[in-house]
């Protein structure tokens, strides 16, 4: 029943005003002009995403030749899925030696990269995985924006989310687990849109495996089903218990199974561990929310409850005392994308039929709008990048840090900072600096700034492991290593 339902309601949407502007006039060649008119705004969806694929890889690709990497992320990532490449268990040494990711966050949906990883071992990999993923979200927004909108405002749409900066914030930052999170999200809310509840349901689940409090969300998804069916959806009821029992199970049983002291990390950046915490500035809050809405909807997402399914993401960003998570820098603010422009994409269908004039124009004048948008903030946003000639050219500086780096032996263990993780964790074992709980490490390797000088990295060194001797081992591109003392 629902399956027919949703395909007429498909069927009908096909045969809306919007959509009809594609038939081709009368005239010759009028059967294959009616066929390339049907084909063409199928291949939308994939022809944006290639296209997005090929801007968010450059982007990514590009930072890490140039040694860009700006945190331990893509580090600590790699050795996960290394770990999960060879059949064992999924080690982050980055956060602890010997520390199983598991009772950090809870994303065992990582393991889907193993295979590639195995026959592509590099942190390439996982930057060009997350590319693919954040791309494939954009073909469910692209796909029901035209079906409801018409291609124009389809391909508009599409655009406005490829380049949304919550996306290019997230290219930007290295590489996440949330990556998985985008395509289920956008795949499901398409559904719901739809009206197929099952098929929303099944792309909802998963994200119980992608990260811990997304199960939360894959409840408000299953809230969202029953509310757009006005009934008791089994579906929908179903995920909105299993979401909220998933992450139940996962905060209070596994991640204190796996993690060394028997809790979960996390909980301190909500009770402020014990002393006065920071709160949200109301400014700050009002900011992100006008951030998340404004540019990217104008506003008109508000009258969908599709809107629902952002509220997880943005109450516990809000409750937290980590500023980290209040405003629009990194990547929290990329699992919002898809719920914004696709709560944007059932509404507007309304208000193109609302009786008050202004609001029929100003709707249907919002997807050009919203495209012009993002690609005016684009000019300071991280794609803008490409633009620019300095992007492709790799320094010499990054040639002579790689050659210093590459006289670390495989399955040497290493201590570092940032910039030298990305290069390491693929063949050795990284430790964080001043996290070896006790191990001194074969070598260092740690960045030279602000006026920092090689015997003072060496001084530090055997500061942090007392009884251990580090010699310095050479200086490159703003980076000394030192190796231990009577190492071969």
């Amino acid at each position: 029943m629902e399956t027919a339902a949703a395909t007429a309601a498909g069927d009908a949407g096909a045969r809306t005003p919007a959509a009809a502007e594609e038939r081709p006039e009368h005239g010759p060649g009028r059967l294959r002009g009616a066929a390339a008119a049907l084909r063409a705004p199928r291949l939308d969806p994939y022809w944006t995403a290639v296209v997005l694929f090929a801007l968010f890889t450059t982007l990514s690709v590009q930072r890490y030749r140039t040694l860009g990497t700006i945190s331990w992320d893509l580090g600590i990532f790699e050795q996960v899925i290394r770990s999960y490449a060879h059949l064992q268990a999924p080690v982050a040494d980055l956060k602890g030696p010997g520390a199983n990711i598991l009772g950090d966050h809870f994303s065992p949906v990582l393991a889907l990269l193993a295979p590639l990883y195995r026959l592509l071992p590099s942190p390439v990999t996982l930057l060009t995985a997350q590319a693919a993923l954040f791309a494939l979200s954009a073909v469910p927004v692209t796909r029901c924006a035209g079906r409801l909108l018409g291609r124009r405002a389809g391909l508009a749409i599409g655009a406005a989310y490829g380049l949304s900066w919550g996306l290019q914030r997230a290219v930007d930052f290295d590489f996440h687990e949330i990556a998985f999170a985008l395509p289920m999200i956008a795949f499901a809310l398409e559904a719901v849109v739809r009206g197929r509840w099952t098929a929303a349901a099944c792309w909802a689940a998963p994200l119980v495996l992608v990260k811990e409090d997304l199960g939360v969300t894959a409840a408000a998804i299953g809230v969202i089903i029953v509310i757009r069916a006005r009934r008791a959806v089994p579906a929908g009821i179903a995920l909105a218990v299993f979401g909220l029992a998933a992450t139940a199970l996962t905060l209070g049983v596994i991640i204190p199974a796996f993690n060394g002291a028997g809790s979960y990390d996390y909980w301190s950046k909500l009770s402020g561990d014990g002393g006065p915490a920071p709160v949200i500035p109301f400014d700050t809050a009002v900011r992100t929310l006008l951030w998340t809405l404004l540019p990217t909807t104008g506003l008109l997402a508000l009258r969908s409850p599709l809107l629902l399914a952002a509220v997880p993401t943005l109450g516990w960003r809000f409750v937290s005392h980590d500023d980290h998570y209040w405003g629009t820098d990194w990547h929290y603010s990329a699992v919002l994308m898809p719920v914004v422009f696709l709560a944007l994409i059932d509404a507007l269908p309304r208000f193109r039929a609302s009786g008050r004039p202004w609001l029929r124009g100003y709707a249907a004048h919002l997807p050009a709008a919203a495209a012009a948008a993002a690609l005016a903030l684009t000019t300071s946003l991280p794609l803008a990048r490409l633009t620019e000639a300095a992007t492709y050219r790799v320094p010499d500086s990054v040639a002579q840090a790689e050659a210093l780096l590459a006289r670390v032996p495989d399955g040497a263990t290493v201590e570092a900072d940032v910039r030298p993780i990305s290069r390491l964790t693929g063949r050795t074992t990284v430790y964080w600096i001043g996290d070896t709980r006790g191990t001194a490490p074969d070598y260092v390797a740690v960045q030279l700034r602000d006026g920092r000088t090689t015997p003072q990295a060496a001084t530090e060194a055997a500061d942090r492991h007392p009884g251990t001797v580090y010699v310095p081992d050479g200086e490159a591109g703003g980076l000394t290593l030192l190796k231990r003392a009577g190492k071969d």
